[in-house]
């Protein structure tokens, strides 16, 4: 029977320099790092904040650069509730909730899979949300240069939730658009398309 072996792949360098970190913040914080239950902690730390932050090893634009395809489609793309997880860069607490995602499309459309795939690209880095609701848009703008894009993002942010001002169900909204989605009437048909269920 075999042994259990799980295999994951993280750069051994930075891994060993960002646990040597966590095992002296640990102490500083006044736990013993060698107690059994913490023992492998700055070890499993190094690997989850590499993996929280690897959008930096990828390129949001070259990812929708390699799904793009000719069509005379001219009407509203929503993709709507995608999940966000990032980490907020001011005291590295988590913030996640759900980004709704519009394009027209001006003679080229993207695969869908791809619009999520670059929020996570952007999303996994040390951000703000609205630097990152802007991130979005001006990725799909640059790729598709579409008629438009809308790009709204709702989330709950831990450093107010757990610490600070701890007010438990408050909700952040940031949106940004370009084009057709600065006009009055375009902008509501996607806020209505975002906010209402369709059966």
């Amino acid at each position: 029977m075999k042994s259990y072996e799980k295999i994951e792949q993280y750069d051994t360098e930075i891994t060993e320099s960002l646990a040597d970190n966590y095992r002296v913040i640990i102490e500083n914080l006044g736990e013993d790092v060698n107690r059994e239950g913490l023992e492998k902690t700055p070890e499993r730390v190094a690997k989850a904040m590499q993996y929280l932050t690897h959008g930096y090893g990828l390129d949001p634009l070259e990812i929708l650069k390699s799904a793009l395809f000719t069509e005379n489609h001219q009407q509203m793309i929503v993709v709507k509730d995608i999940e966000v997880y990032s980490m907020c860069e001011h005291h590295m607490l988590p913030f996640f909730g759900k980004a709704h995602v519009a394009y027209i499309p001006n003679g080229k459309i993207v695969g869908l899979s791809k619009i999520p795939r670059v929020v996570d690209a952007f999303a996994r880095r040390m951000q703000v949300q609205e630097r990152l609701t802007d991130q979005i848009k001006n990725c799909i703008q640059e790729a598709l240069n579409p008629l438009g894009v809308a790009v709204v993002i709702e989330a709950q942010h831990m450093c107010m939730q757990m610490r600070g001002i701890q007010k438990q169900n408050s909700v952040t909204t940031t949106s940004s658009f370009t084009g057709a989605f600065e006009k009055d009437k375009t902008r509501k048909e996607f806020i209505s398309l975002v906010s209402n269920k369709l059966s």
